[in-house]
């Protein structure tokens, strides 16, 4: 028998059935998945934890509101608004289940002001392959102002969609590579101002890349530069414009 006093507190919230609510802007899950079911594959490339998506739409939506997912990757969004009885729509370039539909988020087809909540974990930088199609955003490089240009598009028909005063969250990381830092979340930011409203800036702690192994962090120590420790997640909501 597990004795659960002998379990980092950490990992409790992970396999108790009364799921807590995070309540600081750092979030540290060690998991992609909470529970015994599945949400999304832990093995896809770029995936989102699950408990990111969870708390996201416990705080900013109920039940039967519409969540959209422009990016959904393995479908994590999807299995968690399912299990909180939310409406789901997931899109995606790459699509490897039946339930996310064939889509490029830069055109969303939906109506205006029809959705109550959207997530993106979009691509951080062309670092990781997404996808083979050639219109994949994450084929672009984070240091190109193209790369921002094209995220803006798909920003703008986000902020289309969502009904005024409704949230989104947005989950992008830095790059640096080759002895250059790219800032790409600060630069993503100042793009979502100009559609969404600042709600908050959520730290969440990254793992399992595959630099987070001891001949990196001995790398970084002696070559004096930084292991990319979090990913941003940008809540924001769209203004109420009368």
């Amino acid at each position: 028998m597990v004795s659960y006093s002998a379990i980092p507190n950490i990992w409790l919230k992970f396999m108790s059935k009364d799921l807590i609510l995070e309540s600081t802007t750092l979030w540290d899950f060690p998991r992609q998945n909470y529970g015994d079911k599945p949400h999304g594959n832990n093995k896809y490339n770029g995936v989102t934890p699950a408990f990111v998506i969870w708390n996201l739409l416990q705080r900013y939506t109920k039940e039967g509101d519409l969540v959209v997912d422009p990016m959904c990757g393995s479908g994590t969004t999807i299995d968690v608004a399912n299990e909180l009885n939310r409406k789901v729509i997931g899109y995606d370039l790459n699509v490897i289940r039946p339930d996310v539909i064939k889509n490029d988020s830069r055109k969303i087809p939906l109506q205006d002001n029809s959705v109550d909540f959207a997530f993106i974990d979009s691509p951080y930088s062309n670092n990781i392959k997404y996808s083979d199609d050639e219109k994949c955003i994450g084929k672009i490089s984070c240091e190109d102002k193209e790369f921002y240009d094209e995220l803006e598009k798909t920003a703008s028909e986000i902020a289309r969609i969502l009904k005024p005063n409704k949230a989104m969250g947005w989950v992008i990381a830095d790059q640096w590579i080759k002895k250059k830092f790219t800032p790409t979340g600060f630069l993503m930011w100042q793009r979502l101002e100009k559609y969404f409203v600042p709600i908050d800036i959520v730290c969440l702690t990254r793992h399992n890349q595959t630099s987070n192994t001891g001949v990196w962090h001995n790398r970084a120590r002696q070559y004096n530069f930084y292991l990319r420790g979090f990913k941003y997640l940008f809540i924001m909501r769209k203004p109420n414009k009368s």
